[in-house]
């Protein structure tokens, strides 16, 4: 029997049904369509607002952290042209560890009409620099994310056409452009002592000492005074220091310009390395190098002499995290 309880509360039933159609559900439309025009000024603003103080609002410029066996880098996506700033200047402040987001260097992709993309690459001080072996690797495995480009890809640099291919494994294998100024037995006398050392561009400019016990050296004061050193002015070098463990394995430090510090590990400096033991007859190709952040990176090269061709790095190239810059940085 259908009471008159079951009566008031079917009654009850509809009235509520009546005030969420009218009410609630519309409320909560518009505070979706509110939450879309909120986000389109903002990415709006972005494109808008500039000065040359980076005085305006970053938010609405998303940004991925990534890490090449343990140099990390902030990557932006400015295929479409959107980032209108004065890039020396934005990477010196987000790259400002502690106080922004924090990395070696900023990387930010935009197009090309030689290759899938061309970078651009600044290191944590704001200066552009030619070329970055680990940032290379990560900006190949970022373009691919993207869909900017395949697995098998290739991308402008100021040192040239880089080559890359992107594996599932999260590895990344490039291929660098043909060094060159070798320069062999260089004597040297700095603060920390004299020393032989050997510079050769694998991108940059490096400077590499092999090493005894690679733990004993000074990085920060010995690395200082090889990257300043008169006889590499003006544009200075990297400093690296590299043990030879056996044919196959050494270990590596580097004191970065650019960064002006020891970094984890630098790619290019990676391959400096193992081609100088190389040169000296204590390693061949391939060549296993440890970072010293502990990860390890395998350089490939043919040579002939002191002529090196088809030179290789591979290594892992992993995702951190990605992100939006919020405020001024």
């Amino acid at each position: 029997m259908y009471t008159e309880r079951q009566k008031k509360v079917d009654r009850g039933a509809t009235k509520v049904y009546k005030f969420m159609s009218l009410c609630i559900i519309p409320l909560f439309v518009c505070l979706f369509q509110f939450g879309r025009i909120v986000g389109h000024f903002r990415v709006f603003a972005v494109w808008c607002g500039k000065n040359n103080n980076l005085g305006y609002i970053l938010s609405g410029i998303r940004f991925y952290k990534m890490s090449g066996t343990g140099n990390d880098f902030i990557l932006i996506d400015n295929m479409d042209g959107s980032l209108k700033t004065n890039i020396n200047e934005l990477a010196a402040n987000i790259c400002r560890r502690r106080f922004s987001v924090g990395a070696d260097g900023l990387i930010v992709l935009e197009p090309s009409d030689k290759a899938d993309f061309r970078w651009r690459f600044h290191n944590s001080d704001g200066g552009e620099a030619e070329m970055c072996g680990n940032g290379s690797r990560c900006a190949a495995r970022f373009a691919h994310k993207l869909g900017i480009a395949g697995p098998k890809l290739s991308f402008e640099t100021m040192a040239g056409i880089i080559e890359a291919e992107v594996f599932e494994s999260g590895e990344v294998k490039i291929r660098l452009t043909k060094p060159f100024d070798l320069r062999r037995n260089l004597n040297i006398d700095v603060s920390e002592g004299a020393g032989v050392v050997t510079h050769i561009n694998t991108g940059v400019p490096h400077t590499v000492e092999l090493v005894a016990d690679i733990d004993s050296v000074d990085v920060e004061k010995r690395g200082a005074d090889i990257r300043y050193h008169q006889i590499f002015k003006p544009a200075g070098t990297n400093a690296n220091f590299a043990q030879v463990i056996d044919e196959r394995n050494i270990l590596v430090r580097t004191y970065e310009r650019g960064v002006e510090g020891e970094t984890l590990a630098c790619g290019t400096g990676m391959v400096a390395s193992a081609m100088v033991a190389a040169l000296e007859g204590k390693v061949s190709s391939p060549v296993t190098v440890k970072t010293r952040g502990g990860d390890t990176l395998t350089v490939y090269f043919d040579r002939d002499g002191e002529s090196f061709t088809n030179v290789y790095l591979q290594g892992e190239a992993a995702f951190v995290y990605q992100g939006e810059v919020m405020e001024n940085v």
